[in-house]
């Protein structure tokens, strides 16, 4: 493995904190012994630009400094190649950072674990979703969350997580159930009222919630959440308990685990890692073993 590591930095994050954890873990990189150059683009399309240079030329590691886009963009240059990845947490949400264990805004310990990880050769493998050409980490969300998402993006302010749960509310008033054609591996197709779909290869997403609870990185198997019809005030009842993952018992939601996955409803967005994929319909694969990760 090169000596040389790629720190691959948002400064952004976190409203900020991107810039200020990346000091502490190039420090912790450097103690233990590595080279390391800083990858910073002057936008999304420049940074993932940037960094599949990087990989190209050879380089040891990535490290990712920032939130799950950080992370996201960081997964197109890695997924399926042999240059592990670490993450140094320091964004809103830090979903992929939760589901796998790592710290979350402490970005010296962050750091320190990634060099040790390098330093001792402990990489695990694992799995990612696919849909089309773009890979992501922890969950693919359709449905009532996605709308929330569409309405906070177009929301200037205020600002941080506050936005989404003003965007919470406003979709409440709002939001009916919808007609889903849901296809698991090459099974028959599914017709349901449904008020999300989420299809998890991580366990949460928005921040720490467990949409995807029992979800496992490493089974090759996506985990499917179903919210079927309900009322808002089933929602209202359900949604808070996302948080501890206990919203899986109920009588409205259902769980189904498979390798592929398609998702037909009008007038819906997916997202994934946080980030736009595009309309419905759309289809999920996982794909086993497609990230070498520094634990």
């Amino acid at each position: 493995m090169s000596a040389e590591i790629t720190l691959f930095v948002n400064p952004t994050a976190g409203r900020g904190r991107g810039a200020h954890a990346a000091q502490p873990a190039a420090s912790a990189l450097r103690d233990a012994g590595f080279s390391v150059r800083t990858v910073v683009g002057t936008d999304a399309a420049d940074a993932l630009a940037r960094l599949r240079a990087a990989v190209r030329g050879g380089t040891g590691a990535v490290i990712a400094v920032g939130g799950d886009g950080m992370v996201s963009l960081a997964l197109q240059a890695l997924a399926g190649s042999l240059v592990p990845l670490g993450v140094v947490a320091a964004g809103t949400g830090n979903d992929f950072a939760r589901s796998l264990g790592l710290p979350v805004r402490e970005p010296a310990r962050a750091g320190r674990l990634a060099a040790e990880g390098l330093k001792e050769g402990r990489i695990r493998d694992i799995d990612l979703g696919r849909v089309g050409g773009t890979w992501y980490g922890t969950v693919l969300c359709s449905g009532f969350d996605s709308r929330v998402n569409d309405r906070g993006n177009r929301m200037r302010l205020p600002l941080g997580r506050f936005k989404y749960d003003l965007a919470i509310l406003a979709e409440l008033a709002a939001f009916r159930p919808l007609p889903y054609r849901i296809t698991l591996d090459d099974g028959p197709v599914i017709e349901t009222e449904a008020t999300l779909v989420a299809v998890g290869n991580g366990s949460s997403y928005g921040g720490g919630m467990r949409i995807c609870a029992d979800a496992e990185p490493d089974d090759g198997l996506f985990d499917v959440t179903v919210v079927g019809d309900c009322s808002r005030a089933t929602l209202l009842t359900v949604f808070p308990q996302v948080y501890k993952g206990t919203h899986l018992t109920h009588p409205a939601v259902t769980v189904h685990r498979a390798a592929k996955v398609t998702l037909e409803a009008p007038d819906l967005t997916a997202y994934a890692d946080g980030e736009p994929l595009g309309p419905l319909p759309v289809a999920a694969a996982c794909v086993p073993g497609a990230l070498r990760l520094i634990t």
